[in-house]
């Protein structure tokens, strides 16, 4: 069942959203070349806990892996792109790391992904990270009030294939609010103008990701995961977006790389 928000439960959103986005913003500061991924989970956590918020992975056991999860981000390097088990890694110079991460506030959720290159990039990586950044600003141009769901998908399949990659139809954005993961799924490709109708009140994670040569991917091991089948290297990028009578609004948006996530509650400024 659709749950729509009201204005106020989207408020309430949008205060988790804003400590996702700085916590990311802060995070893809300290990825470097040298720095360990266990390194980034730990920040996290400590950051998580100071702010008294609650990580909806820790502990997560869905059908799709291995449960229970038991770590705060999804860490992602090169030919993976999800779920991504944080361990004992040192980034090495051009890796593409993926950084994912949900929490809750006082019961209210938000989630959000980002991938950069740590070191000297190549240019065809900057370039598929491009293509998902593109793809998500399509699809929260697409979020209207009066359209139809395949408009957001649709808009996410025509930016990949106007770069020249492939869409895995597997896994793909999804609603959210009081739990991580709501109805509805949101593929990441579709038909404009099909699908449920887009109200007021629906908040959803939109989350393009795309692999460099191939739309197959495979499972590690550790059930969790996930890479491109083919070892290209891959990319991803999610806000969570609230529909509003006035159009979208992104409840996850990003300070600049490096900044330090605020705590609303110690300085109240931070929450506006």
């Amino acid at each position: 069942m659709i749950e729509l928000k009201s204005a106020a439960e989207i408020g309430r959103m949008a205060v988790t959203g804003q400590f996702v986005g700085e916590l990311l913003a802060e995070l893809s500061g300290v990825a470097a070349v040298g720095v360990n991924l266990m390194d980034l989970e730990h920040h996290a956590r400590r950051r998580i806990k100071e702010r008294g918020a609650d990580s909806c992975y820790w502990d997560y056991a869905p059908s799709f892996g291995r449960g229970p999860f038991r770590n705060v981000l999804c860490l992602s390097v090169n030919d993976a792109v999800l779920h991504g088990l944080p361990h004992d890694y040192l980034l090495r110079d051009g890796d593409l790391l993926s950084i994912d991460m949900a929490v809750g506030i006082d019961g209210w959720v938000a989630d959000s992904a980002l991938s950069v290159v740590v070191g000297a990039p190549d240019p065809s990586d900057l370039k598929l990270i491009e293509a998902t950044q593109v793809a998500l600003e399509a699809a929260i141009a697409a979020a209207r009030p009066g359209g139809r769901l395949g408009d957001i998908s649709a808009a996410i399949g025509e930016v990949a294939h106007s770069y020249g990659y492939g869409v895995n139809g597997e896994f793909g954005g999804h609603g959210i609010g009081r739990l991580m993961h709501e109805s509805p799924h949101v593929p990441n490709s579709g038909r404009a103008r099909r699908g449920i109708k887009l109200e007021p009140g629906l908040t959803l994670a939109i989350e393009p990701w795309f692999c460099k040569t191939t739309d197959k991917i495979r499972y590690d091991e550790d059930g969790w995961t996930i890479r491109s089948a083919d070892g290209s290297r891959t990319a991803h990028s999610e806000h969570t977006v609230a529909i509003t009578a006035a159009g979208p609004q992104v409840l996850t948006r990003r300070p600049a790389p490096g900044a330090t996530a605020a705590d609303p509650a110690k300085n109240p400024a931070a929450a506006s």
